[in-house]
C-alpha cells in the first residue's frame, strides 16, 4: 500500500520555518500531476512561494484546506492509484496525522549556522547533510550581492540528503565579518578559500548565484584540482552587461517602499517579495560596516555600469565541468550570458527571473543534484 499511496507534506523552507499557511490549491482533486508541477501556494513569515509536487500520480485527496496553517511535515494531500479505496485513504490520513504528532514530540532541532574563524575574518556557515557514511566531495553554495546563506533555503535541504552541503555568507554579508580586504572577484575568492580552509574542505563542488557564480568560477580557475564541478546560476563574470542601476538602488534604498521596488526586479513574479523579506534586508543594511562593504564590492566588480571581471573566454581552458542555469526573465544579468556554456549544459527556465533558484526551486535543485552526481562519476 505504501507504493500505491504517496503523501504530500508541508515543506521546510529555511531554518526559521516551523509552519506554513495554505493560501491556495492550484490543482483539483482527480488531477493527474507530475513531480515538479505547481500544486499549492504556501505562505510563511518570510516568503510566499509556489510548492512543486515531490511526487507524481493522481491527486486523490486534499487534506489541508485553503487558509489553514500547519506545521512543517503536516500532510497536505494524498496521491494514490485508482484502485485504492476511499476507506484505505481515510485510514492512511489518520495514521499519517498520528505519526506527525509523534514526530513533532520527538523532533530534533534543525542545524544552526555557526561562525568559523578564517584568515582575518569570521565566516558564517550552515552545514547540512550526513555526518558519516559518505566520502563524496561536499557541495559549496555561494550567494550573490546583498544576499546571504538563507537564499538557498529552498535548495540546501534536498541537496544535502546524500552529501554534505555548506552554504556560506560572503564577507560583508549575513553573519560574516563586515570588514573586507578587497571587493573584486579575485579578493572575494581568496576570502572564500580561507573559509574553506577553516572548515577543512579540500575538494568540493560549487554552485554560485550571481556574484557568487563569478566567485565559483574564479575558484575553479585558480585551483582546478580542488573543484569537482561548477554550477553557475544567473552568474556574473560571463559578459560585461549588467543592470548596474539595481546595484546602486539596492545600496541607496533605506525605506521600505524603495527597497520593495528594488528587490521586485529580482523576480519574474513580484509577489515573491514579502514585507518580512524587505524588513530583513533593511535591518541587514543598517548593521555597522554593511554599506561600506557593499560599496567596496560594487566598486570592485563594476566600472561605468559594466562588469569588470569577464571570465567567459577562460571557460574553454577549464577542465572542470561547468553548467549554467538561468531565469529567462532575468532583469539583472542577461540570460544570453548563459551562451558562454555549451548548449548541453545550459538551462534557461521560463517564468523565472534573477532569483531562479527561489522561483523554480525543485527544478534548480534537480539540475544541481544531477550535475554533481554526474561530475562525481
Amino acid at each position: 500500500m505504501s507504493d500505491a499511496i504517496r503523501p504530500i507534506g508541508m515543506p521546510k523552507w529555511g531554518l526559521a520555518m516551523t509552519e506554513g499557511k495554505v493560501n491556495a490549491w492550484l490543482v483539483e482533486e482527480g488531477t493527474e500531476i507530475a513531480a515538479g508541477d505547481e500544486i499549492l501556494e504556501i505562505e510563511t513569515s518570510k516568503i510566499t512561494n509556489v510548492f512543486e509536487s515531490p511526487v507524481a500520480g493522481l491527486l486523490r485527496r486534499k487534506v489541508a484546506s485553503e487558509g489553514e496553517t500547519l506545521p512543517v511535515g503536516a500532510l497536505l494531500g494524498v496521491v494514490a492509484d485508482t484502485d485504492v479505496s476511499e476507506a484505505a485513504l481515510d485510514a492512511y490520513v489518520e495514521e499519517a496525522k498520528a505519526a506527525q504528532a509523534e514526530a513533532a514530540a520527538a523532533a530534533v532541532p534543525p542545524p544552526e549556522p555557526v561562525l568559523v574563524a578564517a584568515e582575518g575574518w569570521y565566516v558564517r556557515v550552515l552545514k547540512m547533510g550526513p555526518e558519516a557514511g559518505t566520502d563524496t566531495p561536499p557541495l559549496l553554495l555561494i550567494h550573490g550581492f546583498g544576499g546571504d546563506l538563507q537564499n538557498w533555503q529552498f535548495n540546501q535541504p534536498d541537496l544535502a540528503i546524500d552529501r554534505v552541503v555548506y552554504a556560506i555568507d560572503l564577507p560583508g554579508h549575513g553573519g560574516s565579518s563586515k570588514t573586507i580586504s578587497g571587493g573584486d572577484v579575485p579578493a572575494l575568492a581568496r576570502a572564500v578559500r580561507s573559509g574553506l580552509a577553516a572548515l577543512g574542505v579540500e575538494r568540493f563542488h560549487v554552485a554560485g548565484h550571481s556574484l557568487g557564480g563569478a566567485i565559483a568560477l574564479q575558484l575553479a580557475l585558480d585551483e582546478p584540482k580542488r573543484v569537482a564541478s561548477v554550477t553557475l546560476i544567473c552568474s556574473a563574470g560571463l559578459g560585461p552587461e549588467i543592470n548596474a542601476g539595481y546595484i546602486d538602488a539596492f545600496i541607496r534604498a533605506d525605506k521600505r517602499k524603495e527597497m520593495k521596488a528594488t528587490v521586485e526586479a529580482l523576480f519574474a513574479d513580484p509577489a515573491f517579495v514579502s514585507r518580512d523579506m524587505v524588513d530583513d534586508l533593511l535591518k541587514y543594511k543598517r548593521l555597522d560596516g554593511v554599506l561600506p562593504a557593499l560599496r567596496a564590492i560594487a566598486g570592485g566588480v563594476l566600472s561605468d555600469g559594466r562588469q569588470t571581471t569577464i571570465l567567459a573566454d577562460r571557460l574553454a581552458t577549464l577542465e572542470v565541468p561547468v553548467q549554467a542555469i538561468w531565469g529567462e526573465d532575468d532583469a539583472i544579468i542577461p540570460a544570453a550570458h548563459a551562451n558562454a556554456v555549451p548548449e548541453a549544459r545550459r538551462h534557461v527556465l521560463p517564468g523565472a527571473g534573477h532569483m531562479v533558484h527561489i522561483e523554480k526551486p525543485a527544478e534548480v535543485t534537480r539540475l544541481i543534484g544531477e550535475f554533481v552526481a554526474f561530475a562525481s562519476g
